[in-house]
């Protein structure tokens, strides 16, 4: 992203007073036409951009937070954004709410949209296709923080609020191995994501720690909606090389491939066990029950505001943390080797 120049370079290239500046800008009365075709050219040429800051300054604060969320189709996300909604009714802001539909370029058009309409800070958990680094950076630059939840960037310095997704896919594939289990795979994020990095990782750590087989199968990419579960069990099948077990990045890859596995007459648990990851709503609802990790999705929603707006409103802002929250696994029949017992 480029550098943006401020009132006062203007000022300074030209030898005047950065009010006069402000004022031709602001197409002032008392302000010449020369003096203003003078300044107007200087922006031009510096690629001036008004600051958001001096904007909102001016409008004695918006009281608005802006969000942007990957998409609406499972249950997670509006869970997250109940808990947001809740710390700013009672901090009295404002909540303007996007989505990115997994596209980066959507997510970048939803961060000019509520840069635009003047938001006093941004809640954001990046779409699946990656991130856009530099816009994030010009934000927080601008003077507009920014708080990354569940998928966080991996390079940007602000506040993140997460879960261990590393320890949880860890514990999640042990408790597959300790049920007896030995063919298990893991049916993989997006590959950008970092939390689809640290999920993979745990899995294929606790498969080394047991000394488990890892083939050229045992991990593959499904994505997070239920239809890339379907296909990537589907694949399985087709090749006949169908694993005892699969942890799966979510619960909807997971209800994707329960699909495909119940329409070849296999079942589960006894013929494939299955985890999730996510706990949605459908996960207890199923048959069978999905064993799922259970994030604390409005509680990630709540913590993710209230360091926000700590931000927006601390004269001095503590430093950019990441706060990792506590999540569980919960062990339901999709998981049971009936076999073992």
């Amino acid at each position: 992203m480029k550098k943006y120049a401020t009132l006062k370079d203007i000022a300074t290239a030209l030898k005047i007073s950065t009010a006069t500046v402000s004022r031709a800008l602001a197409d002032r009365w008392d302000v010449n036409s020369e003096t203003k075709k003078i300044v107007c050219d200087e922006a031009r040429r510096q690629n001036y951009k008004p600051n958001p800051i001096a904007k909102r300054l001016q409008n004695r604060h918006s009281k608005t937070i802006g969000l942007v969320v990957p998409e609406f189709k499972t249950s997670f996300f509006p869970l997250i954004i109940s808990g947001i909604q809740k710390v700013v009714d009672e901090l009295g802001f404002q909540l303007l709410i996007t989505q990115s539909q997994e596209t980066m370029e959507i997510e970048l058009r939803n961060l000019k949209l509520l840069e635009n309409n003047m938001v006093e800070g941004i809640l954001i958990s990046i779409s699946s296709e990656g991130e856009n680094f530099d816009y994030y950076q010009g934000l927080i630059d601008s003077g507009i923080p920014i708080v990354f939840f569940n998928r966080v960037s991996s390079c940007i310095v602000a506040h993140k609020v997460i879960i261990d997704d590393y320890k949880l896919a860890f514990f999640a594939t042990e408790h597959l191995i300790y049920s007896g289990f030995k063919k298990i795979f893991h049916f993989s994020g997006p590959d950008k994501l970092t939390v689809s990095k640290e999920r993979r990782r745990g899995f294929l750590d606790a498969m080394k720690k047991h000394h488990l087989e890892i083939t050229e199968n045992t991990v593959m990419t499904a994505g997070v909606f239920s239809d890339k579960g379907y296909e990537a069990m589907k694949l399985l099948i087709q090749k006949n090389d169908v694993p005892d077990a699969i942890f799966c990045f979510n619960d909807p890859t997971a209800l994707g491939a329960l699909k495909a596995i119940k329409e070849v007459g296999l079942s589960c648990p006894d013929d494939v066990a299955l985890v999730g990851f996510s706990e949605t709503e459908l996960a207890q609802l199923i048959d069978p029950p999905l064993t799922s990790v259970e994030q604390p999705s409005f509680e990630m929603g709540e913590t993710a505001a209230r360091l926000l707006i700590e931000q927006i409103t601390e004269p001095s802002p503590p430093a950019a943390e990441t706060v990792s929250l506590i999540a569980r696994l919960n062990i339901r029949k999709s998981s049971i080797n009936i076999h073992k017992q």
